[in-house]
């Protein structure tokens, strides 16, 4: 099976942003998304799409050569989707997983993709009430593209320990900091990606899911970092979806100098290290489970170190790229996610000041939304005490 992949302008970026149809009244899931949609599509904006549950949008981003573009255009989808949102009733919030609801109370998009996932997968696809963040990265040459992937899967449980923001499951804290990435990871071509030495064992691979009817197509693979081959990028999709336009714009600033940099090492003539499959599985439940205080394998030498330690570590080291690619402000913007904590743990601080009330973690992730950027912990503590 050939497997076209587009040409693509190096190190371009986009975004999709998974949100949260939430009612501020009751802090319940709102089922609104098709009149939302309408709506929006009625007036010719197409940065908002439709996804798997009516509760839930998509804030899609045009190409574009920076983040700060990137974010512009997040905040344009926000402007033209609230007021019909509000209309009704509803706002919007981040967050991987909504604290309290139930999955099987939440009805899937009335499009046949959706339809046939939930018939094939059954309750596993009716557990999918997830919500994540996808960042695209433009690659010039195909030929990097497979070692780029293999390379960033040494970071990748970084950006999902960043990122993490599900902690809560249909009421039940489960006690890990990304529980979306469990659950989205019982779909049958979710998780950690296949790592391939050429892009002829990707297409002989895709090949065979097609021929035996596991996918129709290779959109259908869901990896969490994954080649986008007819937008010409790679996709990271580990990422827990951000609670607030500033760790958006921080993540994706992060992902691109990754892509960027590895790109610059290939150029120089030099491998790129690679984990073998097993520390890829191992650092993913790691930071599914720990979040920030996850130890992570760092190399194929099998070092390991906190996640925070590295991060600071990439954050020096990317921040000549990040002046090149004019993101510098936004990669340094991850540094308040080191100071405030993750989602994760401001969820957890916010239901904690109110008697363990997982409507606390709803408000914080609403006020977030609002106010564009991560609460620190006296605000969280605040919000809490007024709620």
């Amino acid at each position: 099976m050939s497997i076209a992949f587009r040409d693509s302008e190096r190190s371009t970026v986009g975004l999709e942003w998974e949100v949260q149809i939430v009612d501020p009244k009751t802090l319940k899931l709102g089922h609104n998304a098709k009149w939302i949609l309408a709506e929006v599509r009625r007036r010719g904006c197409s940065l908002v799409k439709g996804e798997m549950h009516q509760n839930m949008l998509e804030f899609v981003s045009r190409k574009r050569v920076s983040v700060a573009e990137c974010a512009a255009d997040m905040e344009e989808a926000i402007d033209a989707a609230l007021p019909y949102a509000e209309e009704l009733g509803v706002g919007f919030s981040g967050g991987g997983s909504h604290p309290f609801a139930h999955p099987s109370d939440q009805p899937v998009s009335e499009t046949a993709r959706y339809r046939e996932l939930v018939e094939r997968t059954r309750y596993w696809g009716r557990q999918m009430v997830i919500f994540g963040t996808h960042v695209h990265v433009g690659v010039e040459d195909r030929s990097k593209v497979l070692p780029i992937l293999k390379a960033l899967l040494t970071r990748t449980a970084h950006l999902q320990c960043l990122s993490a923001s599900s902690p809560f499951w249909a009421g039940a804290d489960t006690g890990y900091a990304d529980n979306r990435a469990m659950m989205f990871q019982q779909l049958p071509t979710a998780g950690a990606p296949e790592q391939f030495s050429t892009w002829e064992q990707l297409e002989s691979y895709t090949g065979d899911l097609v021929h035996t009817g596991v996918i129709e197509d290779f959109t259908e693979i869901r990896w969490d970092v994954r080649p986008s081959p007819r937008l010409g990028t790679i996709e990271v999709r580990a990422c827990d979806a951000a609670t607030n336009l500033t760790e958006l714009a921080g993540m994706a600033a992060l992902t691109q100098c990754l892509v960027e940099s590895f790109s610059r090492t290939l150029d120089r003539g030099e491998e790129l290290d690679a984990l073998p499959d097993w520390y890829v599985a191992e650092n993913k439940w790691r930071s599914a489970r720990y979040g920030m205080d996850a130890i992570l394998i760092v190399n194929s030498a099998g070092e390991e170190e906190l996640v925070g330690d590295t991060v600071e570590r990439m954050l020096t080291e990317l921040a000549p790229v990040a002046e090149d690619l004019g993101c510098a402000a936004e990669l340094d913007s991850v540094r308040t996610t080191l100071e405030t904590g993750a989602s994760y743990q401001r969820q957890i601080a916010a239901v904690g000041a109110y008697g363990g009330q997982r409507e606390a973690a709803v408000r914080l992730l609403l006020a977030e939304a609002r106010a564009g950027r991560p609460l620190r912990p006296t605000e969280v503590l605040s919000l809490a005490a007024k709620s």
